[in-house]
């Protein structure tokens, strides 16, 4: 099962440092049967791109809760077994949890298939969005709208050869 995890720069720096993702529980992204029945495609490719997306507003969320980090949203694509990434059963359909799993355990940086990444070009509307996370919460239409602008960027895929030059 492809799962996709949320980072920031420092974060994917210390998972190439230790060699591992996390260290358990660690929340990812997948397609799910939530995702799927929200979704309503039957077409793998934009199912795994909605779990990337959900992954890339998780990496947005953690931005927001680090203002000295780079602005720059992180996914790595990890494989795992199918029984290692777990979907919460009461989380249904609710917006928030869409795609989500929990996997209980590190998972070795050697399984990810690829990572995404913000282009430079992006930092200044990903920073702003994360400025403006919290208010795009409670309802502000206007901050919603700055959250949207950052979604509009597509994160650039990179080979985990290229993880040194990612975290420079």
């Amino acid at each position: 099962m492809r799962v996709y995890v949320p980072l920031t720069i420092p974060g994917l720096a210390e998972a190439y440092k230790v060699g591992e993702l996390g260290s358990g529980p660690l929340t990812a992204y997948a397609v799910t049967p939530a995702l799927r029945e929200w979704y309503v495609s039957d077409d793998i490719e934009e199912l795994e791109y909605a779990a990337l997306s959900r992954a890339a507003a998780a990496s947005l969320r953690l931005l927001a809760g680090d203002p000295g980090t780079p602005r720059r949203r992180v996914v790595v694509a990890v494989d795992v077994s199918d029984g290692d990434a777990v979907a919460d059963p009461d989380h249904g359909l609710g917006s928030a949890s869409l795609g989500e799993v929990r996997i209980a355990s590190a998972v070795p940086l050697k399984k990810a298939a690829s990572v995404h990444v913000d282009s430079v070009e992006a930092e200044a509307d990903v920073s702003a969005a994360a400025g403006a996370l919290g208010a795009a919460d409670h309802g502000d239409d206007d901050a919603q709208f700055i959250v949207d602008g950052a979604e509009d960027h597509e994160l650039l895929w990179f080979g985990v050869q290229e993880i040194p030059g990612l975290i420079g």
